[in-house]
């Protein structure tokens, strides 16, 4: 019988302003450094799920959220390579406040302002999917995973 499958967790969270949305650039964590990702990160033992979305915004970008005004738009299902895959959730935050800084500077070079539509090259894919997955108004989508 087959193990019972088990999968990382992530939460990333959309904040918007006007026509664009929060990107940070990743530095110094080994994992794709010089590319934009949005606020995330894993979702911690016994933390429910839309808190833990809020803790990383605070964590990365020092804004406050209400867990309660977090709206789930996206599920993505990424395959970060054959032996390990993740279970994003892409969170919409419409309400925050705090004005978002750079609040780990030793994991992140700068914000940048960006359109969701034409997003910079150097987007990192996973979360560019959760954006589009959003966007397009699918709740579920398939990042890394063969196509046939």
């Amino acid at each position: 019988m087959p193990e019972r499958y088990r999968s990382i967790i992530d939460v990333h969270v959309i904040l918007p302003r006007g026509d664009e949305v929060l990107l940070l650039e990743r530095q110094g964590t080994g994992y794709c450094d010089g590319m934009l990702h949005l606020p995330s990160g894993h979702l911690d033992e016994g933390e429910p799920i839309p808190h833990g979305a809020a803790r990383e915004a605070r964590e990365e970008v020092g804004v406050s959220i209400d867990p309660a005004d977090l709206c789930l738009v996206a599920v993505v299902h990424h395959r970060q390579r054959e032996d390990l895959a993740r279970v994003g959730l892409f969170f919409l935050a419409e309400k925050w406040s705090g004005e978002p800084v750079v609040a780990e500077p030793d994991k992140a070079g700068k914000l940048v302002w960006a359109d969701p539509r034409v997003l910079p090259s150097n987007t990192i894919g996973y979360p560019a999917e959760g954006i589009r997955a959003w966007l397009e108004g699918n709740r579920l989508a398939l990042h890394g995973w063969p196509t046939s």
